[in-house]
């Protein structure tokens, strides 16, 4: 396989996570000083992932009919834009407007993943189905170091209009080395389909009922966790806004380290089973634990917590995508990773939301709900695992 394209596409979603990794850790603060209780927090942190649930089949569809290349373009446009009304979010309703916004465009994620799914073989998509992983890890590597530094230093307006650079940036990038890869169109394919419908065709598949169903419920897990961690970190042990960067920068080294380069090398040692079932439990256990520091060990106690979530998370993405896109056919693989999209941003709208509000009643509810669910999510992964049908498909 020519790696030209691959490497590609990791500069597009690395350069568009960039842009998002500015944005995530300083949002929740700013909300806060805008007047909004944690409810409304929450609330403003799923408005993203309102519309990337709603709009993810829509991207996934048109992108089998059309091709990724001009879906990816697009989205990267509408993107800036939204960054650029987040600049001038003044209000609540303006930053709610611009969240809307932007999870129409990051929608598109599954148009990536089809690309991927495209020019790679099945017996290596875990590895590849990791470069998202590592773009996501790299893109929170630089972004919220650099987002709370402008936030600190001159203010939302500079966040905003250095994350709108990074998209118009991508744009042309993608326009002058993004390949088409798709070769085999679905012109049939509904660009307007209900996404409950979607779904709802789905889950009636077995195999891939459970394992939408178990992205779902981690990501609410995890999507609660990471809305409430900059408030947790900020009004119980003091770190500042610049501080706060650099933890979301630990969490993005984790994740490109894990799964850039070595994400290979444990499917290659465990497999894809054991895997899935390992990311489950590591999980659980990070979540649990993390809310509990004694505030002379807060740094070792919460980079040790954050290091086991990012293992299990790193574990967990790059599978499960795999996983899907062996037991989907050649034409559906962008239906399917749009309704894999869909369950994702459907676990981003239920956790923060969930997690705002029962951050309301004590900072360490939304991390012993978390452990809670991702302890189901082992039960689901273990039972997946040993079916028989599972096996069948996989063979």
């Amino acid at each position: 396989m020519n790696n030209k394209p691959l490497l590609v596409i990791f500069l597009v979603v690395f350069i568009d996570l960039m842009g998002f990794g500015l944005i995530i850790p300083i949002l929740p603060i700013y909300a806060d000083q805008l007047g909004a209780p944690g409810w409304v927090i929450g609330l403003v942190a799923s408005a993203f992932s309102v519309m990337q649930f709603l709009f993810g089949p829509f991207w996934g569809n048109l992108s089998d009919r059309l091709g990724r290349r001009p879906i990816l373009m697009g989205s990267m446009a509408l993107m800036g834009l939204s960054y650029v009304l987040f600049a001038h979010s003044t209000s609540l309703a303006l930053l709610f407007a611009s969240r809307l916004l932007a999870g129409i465009a990051a929608a598109n994620i599954s148009a990536a993943q089809a690309f991927i799914s495209d020019i790679t073989p099945p017996e290596r998509r875990a590895k590849n189905f990791g470069i998202i992983g590592a773009a996501f890890g790299l893109g929170f590597i630089f972004g919220p170091p650099i987002g709370g530094y402008l936030k600190a230093e001159l203010g939302i307006q500079a966040v905003g209009y250095a994350a709108a650079g990074f998209s118009f940036f991508n744009f042309l990038l993608a326009w002058i080395l993004l390949p088409e890869t798709l070769r085999d169109r679905s012109e049939r394919v509904s660009l307007f389909a209900n996404p409950f419908k979607e779904l709802r065709a789905t889950l009636q598949r077995p195999v891939i009922r459970e394992l939408v169903l178990l992205t779902f419920v981690f990501i609410t897990a995890f999507s609660m966790m990471h809305v409430t961690a900059a408030l947790f970190w900020e009004k119980e042990y003091g770190l500042t806004e610049k501080q706060i960067g650099f933890m979301f920068m630990y969490i993005g080294v984790l994740a490109a380290v894990i799964q850039g380069g070595l994400i290979g090398k444990f499917n290659q040692w465990w497999g894809e089973n054991q895997l899935l079932v390992a990311g489950t439990i590591l999980m659980m256990l990070g979540l649990v634990f993390m809310p509990f520091p004694p505030k002379s060990w807060f740094y070792p106690w919460e980079l040790v917590c954050l290091a086991v979530i990012s293992v299990g998370n790193a574990f967990l993405t790059p599978t499960i995508s795999s996983m899907l896109s062996k037991i989907s056919g050649p034409k559906e693989q962008g239906l399917i990773m749009g309704a894999y999209q869909s369950f994702s941003s459907l676990g981003r709208v239920f956790g923060p939301f969930i997690g705002g509000w029962l951050y309301g009643f004590s900072f360490q509810w939304p991390y012993l709900a978390s452990g809670v669910l991702m302890a189901f999510c082992g039960l689901i992964a273990w039972q997946l695992v040993r079916s028989e049908r599972f096996k069948l498909m996989k063979a």
